[in-house]
C-alpha cells in the first residue's frame, strides 16, 4: 500500500510538474453500468483497461487499482451509488483568455455578473452534497479574492519538509463533542498544499495557501472535523486527493494571465503614513503578482516559487496557481470571534458550523470587544475615515482623513460595522500575516474570508467574543 501511495503522490507531483490542466470527467461505460474507473489526474475512463496490460490491486479501502506494468496506477474503481459528480465535471479546463465561465459567475454586490471565475457547480463529495468556497472574482467584484518528496519547481528544497503539528495546540472545547486530532507528520510541500486546497474548498479555511504547515492549518482540521463530524487523517494523502477529486479536481492547475490581469490599474507603492494614502487615488494592488496570489487564495512568495520563469506582466502566458472552488454559500445567523483561537466561526439557524476563518483579533494595546454584539452594516470595497480622536493615532497625523478605497487600504475590501462603535470584521492588506499579527480592536480576514463572509450575513447577525 505504500508502494501505491508513493506511486500516487508521485503522479500527483508530476502532473504539476508538467503543468497538465485538470481534465473533464467523461462517464465510463464499461460492462458494470454502476462503476466508475477514475483516473489519478480525475478523469473517468471511457474504456476499460485491457487486464492483460494491468495489474488489479486493492487500496487500503478495498476498492480496485489498476496499475500498469510499469508500476503506474492507471485507474480507481468507484461505485456510483457511493459518487456523485457535478453535471459539468470536475476540473477546470482552461478557457482561452482565463477560466471557463457560466453564467453568473462573478459576485459582484447585489447580484452584479462577474466576467471570468470559475463555472457554477455544486460539488460532491462521497454521495452527499458538499459546501462549495473559496472563488475567483469577476470585473467589477466587490471582493479582493487577492492577496516534497519531489520539489516544486522553484521552491526552496530546504523547506520541504515541515515539523510536526502538535496536537495538544487544539482546542479543548469545541461547540460539538471533540473529534481526535491527527498530528500532520512531515510531508512534501505538494502534499500540504493538496490538504490546504481541500479545507478552503470545504469553507473552513488555511489562511493564505502557500503549502507550510502552521497554526491556521491546525485550526482547520479541528473545525472541519466540528463541521462535518468526521474525523480527518491529515497524513493520508491518498485519501485528500480522492476527495479533491470530487470538489474541484487538482489542487494546482493552469492559468493564462489575461490583458486585464495585465493592465492593472497598479500603485507603485503604499504609503506607510495615512496622510500620504489619502492622497493616493485608490489603493490599488502594488503588482499583478500581488493581485493574482489573492485572486487564487495564494502567497504571493508561493505564486512566484511555482513560477520562477514567468512573465506574468505578459497577456497570454501560461502560470500555475492554487484551484481553490467556488465561493461558499449559506445563511450565518451568529458569529464567534474567538481571540484565544485567532479564529471566526461562523454558525447557520440549526446551530451548525458553516465556516471557519483564521483571524487577527485585536492586541494588547487595543482590545478587541467582549461580550455579544450584532452585525449593523456591510459595505463592500470601502473607503476609510481616519480620525485621530476615534481611532488609533498614526504617526503624526492629528486631523481627520479619508483613505480611499481598494484591497490595500486599511479594512481591505469589506467591512461588516458592528453594533459596537467604530469596531467591526474586515479584510487586510496583508494576508499572509492574518493569525499572526495584531490588529487595532477589529477581527481581521484575508479579503477572500471576508467577502465570503460578508455575503452570508445580514445586519442583525449576532457576533460573539469569546476569551
Amino acid at each position: 500500500m505504500k508502494r501505491l501511495l508513493s506511486i500516487s503522490l508521485s503522479l500527483f507531483v508530476l502532473t504539476l510538474l508538467q503543468g497538465m490542466p485538470a481534465q473533464a470527467q467523461t462517464r465510463y461505460y464499461g460492462a458494470q453500468q454502476d462503476v466508475l474507473l477514475v483516473a489519478p489526474d480525475g478523469a473517468i475512463l471511457d474504456y476499460t483497461p485491457d487486464r492483460r496490460e494491468v495489474i488489479v490491486s486493492r487500496d487500503s479501502t478495498g476498492r480496485r487499482v489498476y496499475i500498469d506494468r510499469y508500476g503506474n496506477i492507471v485507474a480507481t474503481e468507484y461505485r456510483q451509488n457511493n459518487t456523485r459528480r457535478a453535471n459539468q465535471g470536475n476540473g477546470y479546463p482552461p478557457a482561452p483568455g482565463g477560466y471557463r465561465t457560466s453564467g453568473n459567475d462573478g459576485y459582484g454586490q447585489d447580484g452584479e455578473a462577474g466576467q471570468g471565475g470559475y463555472r457554477d457547480y455544486r460539488q460532491y463529495r462521497y454521495g452527499e452534497p458538499g459546501a462549495v468556497t473559496g472563488g475567483i472574482p469577476g470585473a467589477g467584484s466587490v471582493s479582493r479574492a487577492p492577496l516534497d518528496g519531489e520539489a516544486l519547481p522553484g521552491v526552496d528544497p530546504a523547506y520541504p519538509q515541515e515539523a510536526s503539528i502538535n496536537p495538544d495546540d487544539m482546542p479543548a472545547e469545541p461547540m460539538q463533542e471533540q473529534k481526535p486530532i491527527i498530528a500532520v507528520t512531515k510531508k512534501p510541500q505538494a502534499e500540504i498544499t493538496a490538504l490546504q486546497v481541500f479545507l478552503d474548498r470545504e469553507g473552513i479555511s488555511p489562511g493564505v495557501i502557500d503549502g507550510h504547515l502552521g497554526d491556521n492549518v491546525n485550526k482547520a482540521i479541528a473545525a472541519w472535523q466540528e463541521m462535518t463530524g468526521e474525523t480527518l487523517d491529515p497524513n493520508n494523502s491518498e485519501d485528500i486527493m480522492q476527495r479533491l477529486t470530487y470538489s474541484g479536481g487538482l489542487p494546482i492547475v493552469d492559468y493564462t494571465i489575461t490583458p486585464a490581469d495585465a493592465a492593472g490599474p497598479y500603485v507603485a507603492s503604499i504609503p506607510e503614513d495615512y496622510a500620504h494614502k489619502a492622497q493616493l487615488p485608490a489603493m490599488s494592488y502594488m503588482s499583478v503578482t500581488e493581485k493574482l496570489a489573492e485572486q487564487f487564495h495564494m502567497d504571493e512568495g508561493y505564486l512566484k516559487a511555482l513560477n520562477p520563469n514567468a512573465d506574468f506582466s505578459l497577456p497570454g502566458s501560461t502560470i500555475k496557481v492554487v484551484n481553490p472552488g467556488p465561493m461558499k454559500s449559506g445563511q450565518v445567523t451568529r458569529i464567534i470571534a474567538d481571540k484565544g483561537k485567532k479564529q471566526v466561526l461562523a454558525y447557520g439557524a440549526d446551530g451548525r458550523l458553516v465556516s471557519a476563518y483564521p483571524a487577527t483579533i485585536g492586541s494588547s494595546d487595543t482590545p478587541s470587544p467582549s461580550g455579544t454584539h450584532t452585525v449593523e452594516r456591510i459595505a463592500f470595497d470601502p473607503g476609510y475615515t481616519y480620525n485621530p480622536k476615534i481611532n488609533f493615532k498614526q504617526g503624526d497625523n492629528d486631523q481627520i482623513l479619508q483613505i480611499p478605497p481598494g484591497p490595500n487600504g486599511p479594512v481591505g475590501t469589506i467591512w461588516i460595522a458592528l453594533s459596537k462603535p467604530t469596531y467591526g470584521i474586515h479584510g487586510t492588506p496583508e494576508p499572509s500575516k492574518i493569525g499572526k499579527t495584531n490588529s487595532h480592536g477589529c477581527v481581521r480576514l484575508t479579503n477572500w474570508d471576508a467577502t465570503e463572509l460578508a455575503k452570508m450575513v445580514k445586519p442583525g447577525t449576532t457576533v460573539e467574543f469569546v476569551e
